[in-house]
């Protein structure tokens, strides 16, 4: 068994923000897992504007942010682990993962810091009746495959919520030659930020409408269109207003879950409000020496923020582990 003095668990913003508080206050074996094959979590599929206002005092795309703390991170000679996923966390600090290299490691740790994010509501936690074509997928995935993997995922475009990642992406699509059809919010207001809503669809023309839902999905191999409506004060679509609308693609930006799956097994007490781990000041969890930060905790809308609660976990994580060793 491998023994460190703390294993933050997860690349991105948050996990290494945290590792280089930890180092910084002089705790030097820490080590980073991520799952992915390069740190900077979902920032790297991120290549909008509108990060770093705060921490950096300008303006950086998702890449740069990440770059900046990556750099640091191999400056400080902080170790990681890549392609690494992280199957358990006991409450004695036993982190258990697996990668194609190492297979089964097991490590003990004096602190774990959880940084896992968040991930996107799927299709399943909607119940839209109707069948199950290609070409339904959230918003998150699309932006992967188009500013990662360079996949065009549809031509004619219908989103559905008007998050921050959807109304991003309708600008992105719409810049790839895609015609966004309309963004669906079955709410009264837009849910994302007022700026991504001016740049991403009043600067387009891309209609947002609100008080409206898409009640059924058509099409047997791939998505040939769905039917949207306009819903009452109790959100229950109107007959009167059903519409139907040709697409070939139906994304779906409908909001963001904490990843607490490791949590939950590791004994962590869950807030119901905001379906992260109930945490203390110093970010501690109920399980002693395992804390938490950035979007594993709820949901930011700045990363910049994400970066300012991952230090304070990581300098509550060092102290921890700090104050074992005085005894």
């Amino acid at each position: 068994m491998k023994h460190v003095d703390i294993v933050v668990i997860g690349g991105g913003p948050a996990g290494m923000a945290a590792a280089l508080e930890a180092r910084r206050c002089g705790v030097k074996n820490v080590l980073i897992i991520e799952r992915d094959k390069e740190l900077g979590g979902i920032l790297q599929q991120c290549i909008h504007n509108g990060f770093g206002l705060h921490v950096f005092g300008e303006e950086l795309t998702g890449p740069e942010y990440a770059w900046r703390f990556e750099q640091q991170v191999k400056s400080e000679g902080i170790e990681y682990m890549l392609n690494t996923m992280v199957l358990e966390v006991t409450p004695g600090r036993v982190v258990t993962a697996v990668n194609s290299t190492d297979g089964l490691v097991h490590i003990k740790a004096g602190a774990v810091v959880l940084c896992m994010g968040c991930r996107e509501r799927t299709r399943g936690a909607l119940n839209i009746p109707g069948t199950r074509p290609a070409g339904i997928l959230t918003a998150g995935a699309a932006q992967r495959f188009v500013n990662m993997e360079g996949y065009l995922p549809g031509k004619k475009i219908v989103i559905l919520g008007s998050g921050d990642i959807g109304m991003i992406m309708a600008r992105r699509l719409t810049l790839e030659g895609a015609q966004v059809k309309m963004v669906c919010e079955i709410m009264p207001q837009s849910k994302g930020l007022i700026r991504n809503k001016v740049q991403c669809l009043d600067d387009f023309g891309i209609p947002l409408r609100l008080r409206c839902t898409v009640v059924r999905i058509h099409g047997k191999d791939r998505l040939e269109g769905v039917t949207v409506a306009y819903v009452d004060e109790d959100r229950k679509p109107i007959p009167e207003t059903m519409e139907y609308v040709e697409c070939d693609t139906l994304l779906l930006s409908v909001g963001l879950i904490p990843e607490n799956e490791l949590s939950r097994e590791a004994g962590i007490a869950i807030d119901p409000s905001t379906g992260g781990p109930y945490v203390s000041k110093n970010m501690e969890t109920s399980v002693e020496g395992i804390f938490a930060c950035g979007n594993v905790v709820h949901v930011h809308d700045l990363v910049d923020n994400v970066t300012t609660e991952s230090y304070i976990a990581g300098r509550a994580a060092a102290e921890y582990v700090l104050g074992i060793k005085k005894g």
